[in-house]
């Protein structure tokens, strides 16, 4: 059975001397720049992405914005309890800033309801249950995660854990580890509190759960997908297993090759025809946040990934194409103004010298935003049952 870790929610040489002394995380990209630093160029690529200018925002108010059939757009309200929480508690928050910088806009954004923001203690005591993306366990271990959002969200009745799935392993593979995690937890409840938080790889994961094992779902009081992989990652078609077996060598690494099928449950071949063959189940609410950052708001370890993308769509956080992370049937919550390791990863607070050159659009309002999405959820979840 695999571990459920409370409060969490973050050739050898050449990777220790170099790359770990350079930047952080797990992903697609970071495999793809060892590449550009075993070729010597680190400086060149460092220089070029220092000094070119950003593209135009493919953001605004103007631009053109069509949803998936079946997305209801609630952006309207998520803002303004997102903009409430950083009003109230910016003071006191990491990386915290106005609203207006954190979420970004895009075409006829839905106006807000009006109605009064709860910032107290929760009436549902709702569970953060998040499964993380690829090669978590490979570099969680080096990053800090003391305190941070979990503790945040503690004070108001919310309760955050981490289910620790397969760093590398097939989504197939990491839903029978949340199967079997989400029934060990303990029913305290007659309502169902427990709110899934997919987080890029995590997303896939837990759509194989609850699609394969119909025990769990009544367990379940809502999907949360947050930079989620949900239609694939095309930057998976570039990387090769043997690549990403490096991160087995990450300091603190506590990672093995598991069924060794991470990249393919990451390819859009495999991702969209699961979603054709496969629906998910009419039972439970699905909600999107999806990250659009700014074309200048992009770490230059994931400039490489970022301006490939681009030529497809250039709306994308640098792994993800902006279309593929909706959720079929879901609630839209949001575009956060944050790339794809800044919306989770705290490599910034963990290691600042590093970030400082690599990474250094790292920061960004997670305690604020954990609050909010178990905010909205929560309301969300009471209206409907009204």
């Amino acid at each position: 059975m695999k571990r459920l870790r409370t409060g969490v929610f973050a050739p050898k040489t050449i990777l220790r001397r170099a790359t770990v002394a350079a930047i952080s995380g797990s992903f697609l990209s970071l495999v793809c720049w060892t590449r550009t630093l075993q070729a010597g160029v680190v400086v060149a690529v460092l220089i070029g992405s220092a000094c070119a200018t950003a593209p135009p925002s493919p953001y605004g108010e103007t631009a053109a914005l069509v949803l998936p059939a079946e997305v209801k757009d609630q952006r309207g309200r998520f803002r303004e309890i997102f903009c409430a929480i950083l009003e109230e508690r910016g003071g006191t928050l990491p990386d915290s800033r106005p609203c207006d910088e954190a979420l970004t806009r895009i075409g006829d954004e839905p106006a807000g309801t009006g109605q009064t923001v709860e910032l107290g203690q929760s009436g549902r005591r709702l569970l953060a249950v998040i499964v993380p993306g690829l090669g978590w366990g490979c570099f969680s271990n080096w990053l800090d995660l003391d305190g941070t959002a979990v503790d945040h969200v503690r004070r108001f009745g919310y309760d955050v854990v981490t289910i620790e799935v397969d760093a590398l392993s097939s989504s197939a593979t990491n839903a029978g580890q949340i199967r079997d995690a989400i029934m060990s937890i303990e029913q305290t409840d007659t309502q169902p509190r427990l709110v899934l938080f997919g987080y890029s790889k995590g997303t896939p994961d837990i759509l194989e759960a609850v699609v394969n094992y119909p025990e769990i779902r009544g367990r379940i009081a809502a999907v949360v997908s947050v930079a989620g992989a949900v239609g694939g990652s095309p930057v998976a078609e570039e990387v090769s297993q043997s690549k990403l077996e490096l991160l087995k060598n990450w300091p603190g690494a506590d990672c093995s090759s598991g069924d060794g099928g991470a990249l393919d449950s990451l390819r859009p071949a495999t991702r969209q025809a699961w979603l054709a063959e496969n629906a998910l189940p009419g039972t439970i609410p699905y909600y999107t946040l999806a990250t659009c950052p700014e074309p200048d708001n992009v770490s230059p370890v994931l400039k490489r990934s970022y301006k490939k993308l681009r030529k497809m769509n250039p709306r994308n956080d640098g792994m993800m194409l902006f279309d593929d992370q909706f959720l079929p049937g879901s609630t839209f919550i949001s575009c956060v103004n944050a790339d794809h390791w800044a919306v989770s990863v705290p490599i910034a607070r963990s290691h600042p010298n590093i970030a400082a050159l690599f990474v250094d659009e790292n920061d960004y309002p997670r305690e604020g935003l954990l609050e909010a999405l178990l905010r909205f959820v929560e309301e969300d979840l009471a209206r409907s049952s009204d």
